[in-house]
């Protein structure tokens, strides 16, 4: 059943190296970026190139400059707050051990692993508990496989609101707190992607209940270097070795960094009335504010210090369900106003 999109959600940034000659504080790394698309959706948008220039007279006497905290303002909106839903809709051919692999991040996000101490993925998402209304609890729910591609293998925007619609019918029908996800395989074009975006998070309409639903696509054979960095070499700027992902699967780890942004996107700023700074059509969220951060150190083109797996030399932040290994952006903290990275 198509839903209706009930407003436009804005833009969020993804991480594109950039070349700099010394590494920056965290609050330093904030990028601006640009809505590129008027449509109603929260787009994972491709990174911008941002170089910062200053020309005019200089100071007599040398000057320190203080850098101004990073604040993601409260819009006083609802929160997606206490146990979430997560429905998922698998469009196009996607193997079971991809599915595994996303499957375990998901599983991660609320469980800790039995025994295990920080860094986790549980560690990393009870940041989201730091927002207003407490934790949320995320669960997977429903799950189809749309393996026959039923709208084809080139989707336009609003289908992707359809499809998540599906994949939610009975969390909307009963007015439940819930994301309906909808995952895309690598030979599924989107509009906007790699263009613009590389997922995206948003809400729609079913008669008088809302309902948030995310996007996220497999960038492999399509834009692996805007849309899985660090584990491709960046499409732009200096070819830098890329790192070893997790899983062996560059595609499918590349898609659980922006599931991580786009799933604290949308419980912190569901329906565009939340957590986020500037431009309502154009914001910075819980994760797409601190773009391009890994861990400690990290600077554009440079995605910081992190763990490496000593068999398979693969880097990664935390450790989930079944010992999994994953790698997930910075998040802004409440709490200390800055982006707090795992490692």
């Amino acid at each position: 059943m198509a839903v209706p999109l009930v407003h436009h959600q804005p833009n969020i940034s993804i991480s594109q190296p950039q070349p700099q000659p010394q590494p920056r504080a965290r609050s330093s790394l904030r990028k601006t970026m640009a809505s590129s698309s008027h449509s109603s959706f929260a787009s994972l948008a491709l990174p911008v190139l941002a170089i910062l220039c200053c020309l005019g007279p200089r100071p007599a006497a040398p000057a320190l400059v203080q850098q101004q905290p990073l604040v993601l303002k409260y819009h006083n909106g609802p929160l997606l707050k206490g146990n979430v839903t997560l429905n998922l809709l698998w469009y196009g051919a996607f193997s079971p051990a991809q599915r595994a692999v996303v499957l375990d991040f998901l599983h991660s996000l609320s469980a800790a692993p039995a025994g295990s101490r920080p860094p986790s993925v549980s560690s990393w998402w009870s940041t989201t508990a730091r927002y207003k209304g407490g934790p949320s609890n995320l669960a997977v729910g429903t799950q189809i496989l749309d393996e026959r591609y039923s709208l084809g293998k080139s989707l336009k925007t609003g289908q992707l609101a359809a499809l998540a619609s599906k994949a939610g019918y009975k969390s909307i029908k009963a007015r439940a707190l819930a994301i309906n996800l909808v995952l895309t395989s690598a030979d599924v074009a989107v509009d906007g992607f790699c263009m613009s975006r590389c997922g995206t998070h948003g809400s729609g309409a079913a008669g008088k209940s809302r309902y948030t639903y995310a996007w996220v696509g497999n960038a492999v054979s399509q834009c692996p270097g805007q849309c899985a960095w660090p584990f491709h070499q960046p499409q732009y700027g200096p070819q830098t070795p890329p790192l070893v992902a997790p899983s062996g699967d560059v595609g499918v780890d590349g898609m659980v960094i922006n599931l991580a942004t786009v799933l604290a996107g949308a419980v912190t700023n569901p329906f565009n009335d939340g957590y986020y700074q500037g431009d309502a059509a154009a914001p910075l969220e819980a994760v797409s504010a601190c773009t391009g951060i890994f861990g400690k150190g990290a600077y554009p083109g440079y995605p910081g210090q992190l763990l490496a797996d000593k068999t398979t030399g693969a880097s990664y932040n935390v450790i989930g369900v079944n010992g999994r290994k994953f790698l997930v952006p910075a998040m802004w903290d409440p709490n200390t106003s800055a982006c707090e990275t795992p490692v």
